[in-house]
């Protein structure tokens, strides 16, 4: 979720390394950017700008920044989803790069929704839908994140406290993180897992980890 009073450049980079690094195969992936109507097209070109350069290629070489995804069947879905939105008028931006010549490469590409709802399955690949939202819309859009069923990570882009105080005590995601980019956790130090269809029970590298994987017999 990014405000206005976000700031553009760094919203740009957190989101770059959230949708895309790992060719957006992450668990904790941005799935879903949430953009004040304010400064949404600000924010998108930069966002555009950003993908426009980025490197697809063997993810052995440090020059990668996208690789390929997992597997025929998974390239094969998210082909059919990206040309499903691109018949409805809702592909925002594909990547136009020089493919790799071989190896299961997906080019990168930014859809626009109407509302947060609209997205009711996870693309798991390098795919980032976009939602505009009004000042007046505000907590209709937390009602929209909270309905969907997922709840692993959470990323907030403001400068008002008040705000992310709001969003978190509103959501029920496990992890949140506030103006940086939502993967990398680091399991041991930074606990991680959510809860709905994310996953339920201790996080992993929490104090209570060990329990999830202990059967009590007499």
């Amino acid at each position: 979720i990014v405000d206005a009073t976000a700031l553009p450049e760094q919203v740009t980079d957190d989101v770059i390394a959230s949708a895309f690094r790992s060719a957006g195969q992450r668990c904790s992936a941005l799935r879903l950017l949430c953009v004040q109507d304010d400064v949404a097209e600000r924010v998108l070109e930069m966002v555009t700008g950003a993908v426009r350069e980025l490197t697809l290629g063997d993810p052995r070489d440090p020059a990668t920044q996208v690789g390929p995804v997992i597997e025929p069947q998974a390239k094969d879905k998210l082909e059919r989803w990206i040309a499903d939105m691109n018949s409805h008028g809702a592909l925002r931006f594909r990547w136009e790069g020089a493919m790799p010549p071989r190896g299961t490469f997906v080019a990168p590409a930014i859809i626009e929704l109407d509302r947060a709802e609209d997205l009711k399955e996870e693309v798991f690949g390098p795919v980032l839908h976009v939602v505009r939202w009004r000042a007046d819309e505000f907590y209709r859009l937390l009602d929209d994140l909270t309905g969907n069923g997922t709840a692993l990570t959470l990323g907030i882009h403001s400068r008002i406290d008040a705000t992310v105080e709001r969003i978190a005590a509103r959501l029920p995601h496990g992890n949140i993180y506030i103006n940086r980019n939502m993967i990398g956790a680091v399991v041991g130090s930074q606990p991680f897992g959510g809860s709905g269809l994310s996953g339920t029970g201790p996080k992993a590298g929490g104090p209570n980890y060990l329990h999830r994987f202990v059967i009590e017999q007499v």
